[in-house]
């Protein structure tokens, strides 16, 4: 079984949700000269797999920390369900076998195209066409998204997932 769901409590629950937030910020901002290619969905993905329900505090400090970092616009409301609903894929698709990189590369590249889709809910609070249009605008940047994460799942998600879990076993020894 592949799936680790290391279970976490206490404090150490809280520094490690708060590290694991903090690295995927740092990378993203680091990445912030791609447009639209970014480590977030790969790290959700590794996160999930590895902690389970626990991602969902990771996702949540991080969500507050592009607040802080950014500003709280309408985008920031996005990232609150946008991120939950990545894992939450993940979840339904990992269950409790192992599955290929190819498989994990396929789901988060098709998580990037639809992003641009998500993000544009809110948008109906302005009428049916502020929504289609803000989607369609950014369809050349949901086909980047698509790309990068499709490469980074492929390449990145097996090394990172081993890494991950190595790096907990040690630290439970």
């Amino acid at each position: 079984m592949r799936q680790k769901n290391v279970f976490l409590t206490g404090s150490r629950k809280v520094v490690l949700c708060a590290v694991l937030a903090a690295v995927m910020a740092a990378l993203q901002t680091a990445m912030a000269f791609l447009p639209n290619i970014e480590p977030v969905s790969l790290l959700i993905l590794v996160y999930t797999l590895v902690f389970g329900r626990n991602v969902f505090y990771i996702i949540y400090t991080f969500v507050f920390l592009e607040g802080l970092l950014y500003g709280f616009q309408l985008w920031w409301v996005t990232y609150l369900y946008i991120w939950s609903l990545w894992a939450l894929a993940v979840m339904l698709i990992g269950g409790k076998k192992e599955h290929s990189p190819l498989t994990w590369a396929a789901a988060s590249g098709a998580f990037g195209l639809s992003f641009g889709a998500l993000d544009a809910l809110p948008y109906l609070a302005g009428g049916p066409a502020a929504a289609v249009s803000r989607w369609i605008s950014g369809i050349p940047f949901d086909l980047l998204h698509c790309g990068g994460n499709f490469f980074l799942a492929l390449i990145l998600e097996k090394p990172l997932y081993q890494l991950l879990v190595q790096l907990h076993d040690r630290a439970e020894r």
